[in-house]
């Protein structure tokens, strides 16, 4: 049976305002400690920082800061015709004249229920996009203020919020996980580097290796069929814009002869970017993720060693400063910004046979295993929410008869550590006392074997 939903302005819920952009010909006002946040910066649902900085001087004289528990939305850029970038503020951040700033104005209405009623209308957004001159996507003010916002009761609104925020908290911990993961595996290889135990090295030519480039058909990319990765997607292993998706189509992908991926294989950004600048990327896909078959294509390089240990072994050594500096070298010398085969087989590169690359492959596994499925789950989870938010929201669903409990899979106890049963190879143990400490919140841990 459906709930009873009121419809409410959104100008009568919260209060609307605009950032800004300090000048930038004014080195004061920039390189600050105040994350400013634009349109490149506001990619996931909460928000905390950023890759530019303001000071305080920028911020009085060009742009405001969200508080925390406010919503930032996104309502001017090319990339909204895809995805309406909406996120919570989790630490004080600046932002510019693309991005508004909403707070509730409504004491029984939370910011996190305008979050979450906002995203169950993200249709009704993109429905509301107007084009610039530059062709770039714009939401107006004024429509976005006299849009209807479905409000529940009070108790089916902290029903709903309650477990909508326990998806987010889910998402969150993994998230969380994969970068303490991430951190301990480069601690130890920085370890390695210290003692002096990488001395022994090769050039890749000379090991066994594959190293590859994908292609899409002539006239690009297709609207449907097999997933093709670009570019792009090569950031940072766990990171992974779907929003981005783009494909082959399936007779075109039976026929390719390279460019498939298989897993645990090395993803080198080929090139792209801005003349004159080459920055490298690295990432790595596996266990499903992103998706259970996919390509790559021509902007990206596959390199696999036959060894899924020595190529998460490559992940971490090729973020050196002696990777990075040769490969942002001979990448900024090509017209196009880019590198090729020879710049990567000419690469030195620690001998495999020494021990201590031996034990760090071992010991490196199960970790790179945990954040693949880690980051599986989190689309999972994603895909939940996004089906159900606007089913819940609308009233569709009654909201008072949903067993949260149920529908979470809310294995919770009083352990406060990552669930032995479905963590591999012992990092339980081995990480008890980190999750103890992070992720104790009083209404227990999350086992992940719950959530497959």
């Amino acid at each position: 049976m459906a709930c009873e939903v009121e419809w409410i302005p959104l100008g009568d819920i919260v209060n609307l305002s605009s950032g800004g952009t300090p000048d930038k010909k004014q080195p004061a006002y920039w390189d600050g400690e105040i994350p400013w946040i634009s349109a490149k910066t506001l990619t996931g649902d909460t928000v905390t920082t950023s890759n530019l900085f303001i000071t305080e001087e920028g911020l009085h004289a060009g742009s405001k800061l969200a508080p925390v528990g406010s919503i930032l939305l996104l309502t001017r850029g090319s990339g909204l015709f895809k995805r309406i970038p909406l996120a919570i503020v989790n630490a004080p951040v600046a932002y510019n004249q693309d991005v508004k700033c909403m707070t509730s104005k409504v004491a029984t209405i939370t910011n996190e229920y305008v979050f979450f009623a906002l995203k169950a209308l993200s249709p009704e957004l993109t429905n509301m996009l107007e084009t610039t001159g530059i062709g770039a996507g714009k939401l107006a003010t004024d429509r976005l203020l006299d849009m209807p916002i479905p409000v529940l009761s009070h108790d089916e609104r902290e029903k709903a919020v309650s477990f909508f925020s326990a998806l987010s908290r889910k998402i969150m911990i993994n998230n969380r996980i994969n970068d303490y993961l991430l951190e301990v595996g480069e601690m130890r290889f920085a370890d390695l580097e210290t003692r002096g135990t990488l001395s022994k090295t090769v050039h890749i030519a000379d090991l066994p290796h594959i190293l590859e480039t994908g292609k899409r058909p002539k006239g690009g990319a297709a609207s449907c069929g097999i997933p093709s990765v670009g570019a792009e997607n090569v950031k940072k292993l766990g990171e992974f814009n779907y929003s981005s998706n783009k494909y082959i189509p399936r007779t075109f992908a039976d026929n390719l002869k390279k460019g498939r991926v298989n897993g645990y294989e090395l993803m080198i950004y080929k090139d792209g970017g801005r003349p004159g600048q080459f920055i490298p990327h690295f990432s790595m896909f596996g266990e499903g993720y992103p998706y259970k078959e996919f390509y790559i294509n021509e902007h990206v390089f596959k390199l696999d060693f036959g060894d899924r240990g020595l190529n998460e072994f490559a992940y971490y050594y090729f973020h050196t400063p002696y990777v990075m500096k040769w490969l942002e070298t001979n990448g900024t010398k090509a017209a196009i910004p880019g590198i090729n085969r020879q710049n990567i087989e000419e690469l030195e590169f620690p001998d495999p046979e020494q021990e201590s690359v031996q034990d760090f492959c071992k010991r490196i596994q199960p970790y790179f295993t945990a954040i693949f499925r880690n980051c599986l789950e989190n689309k999972q989870l994603q895909s939940l929410r996004d089906t159900l938010l606007p089913r819940l929201m609308s009233g569709e669903i009654d909201v008072s008869k949903v067993d949260l409990t149920q529908l979470t899979n809310n294995h919770l106890s009083g352990c406060g550590s990552f669930c032995s049963v479905c963590c591999p190879s012992g990092l339980a143990s081995e990480f008890h006392e980190w999750f103890r400490e992070h992720f104790f919140f009083g209404y227990g841990h999350l086992c992940k074997a719950d959530l497959g």
